[in-house]
């Protein structure tokens, strides 16, 4: 399918062709027939790309301080592989589009393969001749109340910006008769007056283009104004002297002129809402002596960023949340059926999806052409099934892969598996690459041009019934790693799974399954990501305590950073949370300097009154032969410092890692120090090496079964001892598996 892609450096708007998204459980697969290209969040994101580092720079400070901190903490060449790679990976804009329903996935019951619906979302609603949508961000379009004709596609993609308008006037509160200023008259304040004016208000608006003013009173306004004396003279004509009741700032601009226009022209007490971006530097005196009430209106409505409503389908009653950003759409939907709305007069340019560079050549003022609603349009559905797969140009078929070489299908294709593991695996160069499967074609398909994939797909099966796959590599999501690496081995595919393996006991217990009955002729090997044990440094150490012949005493100091609670990785059924995510590395890493699998362990949340998500942890773990570590998981630190610090002591030892750039090693009086100064090492190179060097001789896995499950099982009794307070066995879970 064709999609419009925009690259974060440079700005370069492309339309590329794609594999079709993959249809997801709660979700809807829709063929798009029109998207509005809005010009506001639009515009500004390619004005952005477009612009130089430098400049890009002074507009996003904080992204400096972060960029700095990183490359003090891990390094230049670190920091700037990793900048390169978030730079590198494509944008798809669009957030607003109607089509045809094609398919429904797993959850759906009252929407069918047919139905005409509109589709909302960044990441969802995309100018792509296809996408996959999530329930709570669609609404089906409704026939016209006077005839039994539909609301054209055409009209129903601005649904999203028509909900932005709808949901603005309900935070302004405005009643029957009330007298609302509109300042702002792009699409999305034509929008507003004429949904005011269906509420049965009166409506002054006011824009600096003429053409946009005469077109406002075309539709309804009362009156309207170029310049801001004139605006304020029809708002007290208007109101008779008292000033209005309510004021929408749908302009954008870095200005706070319309925030302190609106308050001039506001009666006392009235209500300001401010709708698009503006400037919000109050004139405190206007402000405090009509004690007017400023407010900001968040996108279309409640439901809007709060991932369990948008991602899971989890709805709001409708007694306690009477519009929520779909029953918003559904509203304005009704609206263009009942012709309370004219969207067809505010669209000036189509544009098919073949010619879609130019609607951005026209936003970003490449053309003199003047503009208000931009669509881009997209050919009639046919029978064709969607394309899952592309074959790439110039990557013949590789033959049947044999046991001594690699021939890897990716399944992921995310940020860690294109700026670590993928740069590891092509400078490595001893494996072909033959399929990368993502469930965003956008996606797949960047990371198989990029590192040199035969083909991408959205379909997973596509390559785990692959013969000429032997190796498959999992960088998915958390909560698709056991499933996915099942079926690999089902397959007789060796199998790299970044960790951790899986989320709870029971997958842990089918991986176990499908590893014993693996197919005997394929002698395939499991791995999985635990790369810290691999570092440099991290073998230096090992050597250090191999000769210590006492128990020894670890602390490993994490400081993790904050991420938000509706982060995917706090989510349990998503991300399996911090401990099971991301504390699976240190455990895996103790036992490994250790030498002995951990026995017993107890974990606590430090007292964290809602806003860590229990992402403070303190871990204790006991190892057989009586050596003791101590985790502590921390998410209330300064992300500038140092972030992993890890102290040994024994037999009159001591030895010191400092984020895998710095070890210093103490017995006897004598200090050995080994740093990197301008490179971190957490061992990803050295880890892939000695997976492919296992496949490539016939040898086990670098990491044996056993020593997965043991972390694993620690991992799951550290997380049932945080939520217990109790500590756990760990041999007592082995009996589960």
């Amino acid at each position: 399918m064709k999609q419009l892609l925009q690259h974060v450096s440079g700005g370069e708007i492309e339309v590329v062709d794609v594999p079709a998204p993959k249809l997801l459980a709660g979700c809807v697969l829709v063929r798009t027939a029109a998207s509005l290209v809005s010009v506001g969040t639009e515009r500004a994101s390619s004005d952005f790309a477009r612009k130089n580092l430098l400049q890009k720079a002074s507009m996003r400070p904080d992204l400096v301080r972060e960029v700095w901190n990183k490359m003090r903490r891990d390094g230049v060449a670190s920091t700037i592989g990793a900048v390169r790679s978030r730079m590198d990976q494509p944008s798809t804009p669009g957030y607003s589009s109607a089509g045809t329903v094609v398919a429904v996935g797993e959850g759906i019951t009252d929407i069918r393969p047919g139905d005409r619906v509109a589709c909302a979302g960044a990441g969802h609603a995309v100018h792509a001749e296809l996408a996959c949508v999530p329930r709570l961000l669609l609404a089906r379009i409704p026939l016209s109340s006077d005839s039994d004709s539909e609301v054209s596609f055409e009209h129903a993609a601005a649904a999203t910006v028509g909900a932005v308008a709808l949901h603005g006037v309900r935070i302004a509160d405005v009643k029957l008769g009330d007298i609302v200023g509109v300042i702002g008259l792009g699409l999305l304040g034509q929008l507003a007056v004429q949904i005011l004016k269906a509420a049965g208000c009166r409506v002054v608006g006011m824009d600096i283009d003429p053409l946009r003013v005469d077109l406002a009173l075309r539709l309804g306004a009362d009156a309207a104004a170029t310049s801001s004396a004139e605006f304020s003279v029809a708002c007290r004509e208007q109101s008779a002297g008292r000033g209005v009741d309510a004021v929408l700032i749908s302009a954008q601009t870095a200005s706070s002129d319309p925030v302190n226009l609106a308050a001039e022209v506001a009666r006392d007490r009235a209500v300001i809402v401010a709708v698009g971006t503006v400037g919000m530097a109050l004139e405190r005196r206007i402000f405090y002596e009509k004690e007017l009430d400023f407010r900001v209106s968040r996108s279309y409505g409640p439901g809007r960023y709060d991932s369990a409503y948008e991602q899971k389908g989890m709805d709001y009653p409708i007694g306690y949340v009477r519009w929520t950003e779909t029953r918003n759409m559904d509203a304005f939907l009704q609206l263009l059926a009942d012709s309370k709305v004219n969207v067809g007069a505010l669209i000036t340019h189509k544009f098919p999806i073949e010619r879609a560079p130019l609607a951005y050549d026209l936003i970003t003022g490449k053309s003199d052409d003047r503009f208000l609603g931009v669509l881009i349009t997209y050919p009639p559905a046919t029978d064709e099934t969607p394309r899952l797969t592309i074959e790439l140009p110039g990557k013949g078929r590789v033959n049947p892969a044999g046991t001594a070489s690699l021939a890897i299908g990716l399944l992921g294709a995310g940020g860690f598996a294109t700026s670590t593991l993928l740069p590891v695996i092509k400078r490595d160069g001893t494996a072909a690459l033959v399929g990368v499967c993502a469930a965003n074609g956008s996606h797949a398909q960047h990371a198989a041009q990029k590192f040199g994939f035969q083909r991408s797909t959205t379909d997973e099966d596509n390559l785990l019934a692959d013969p000429a796959i032997n190796t498959v590599v999992i960088a998915t999501r958390h909560n698709l790693h056991a499933r996915q690496t099942v079926a690999a081995l089902k397959s007789g595919k060796h199998v790299f799974c970044e960790k951790p393996l899986c989320l709870n006991a029971e997958e842990l217990r089918d991986i176990a399954r499908a590893y014993r009955n693996r197919p005997s002729d394929s002698r395939s090997i499991l791995m999985v990501g635990f790369n810290r044990r691999f570092a440099p440094l991290a073998l230096q150490l090992r050597s250090f305590l191999r000769n210590i012949r006492e128990p020894l005493a670890l602390n490993y100091r994490v400081n993790a950073g904050f991420i938000p609670a509706e982060h995917w990785l706090n989510d349990p059924e998503q991300g399996g949370g911090r401990i099971i995510g991301e504390v699976c590395h240190f455990v895996d890493f103790l036992t490994f300097l250790v030498g002995a699998p951990p026995v017993e362990v107890q974990s606590r949340s430090l007292a964290n009154p809602g806003r860590y998500s229990n992402d403070n942890v303190i871990s204790s773990i006991t190892f057989a032969g009586g050596s003791q570590g101590t985790i502590s998981y921390l998410a209330n630190g300064d992300k500038s410092y140092s972030k992993e610090r890890l102290e040994v002591f024994g037999g009159g030892a001591v030895a010191v890692l400092e984020d895998f750039r710095r070890l210093e090693l103490v017995r006897a009086g004598r200090k050995r120090l080994s740093q990197s100064r301008w490179r971190q090492d957490k061992g990803h190179r050295a880890e892939w090496q000695a997976f492919a060097a296992a496949i490539r001789s016939g040898e086990n896995s670098p990491l044996t079964f056993d020593e997965i499950v043991t972390t694993m099982l620690a991992t799951f009794a550290l997380e049932e001892s945080r939520a217990t307070g109790q500590p756990l066995s760990v041999g007592e879970l082995r009996d589960i598996i």
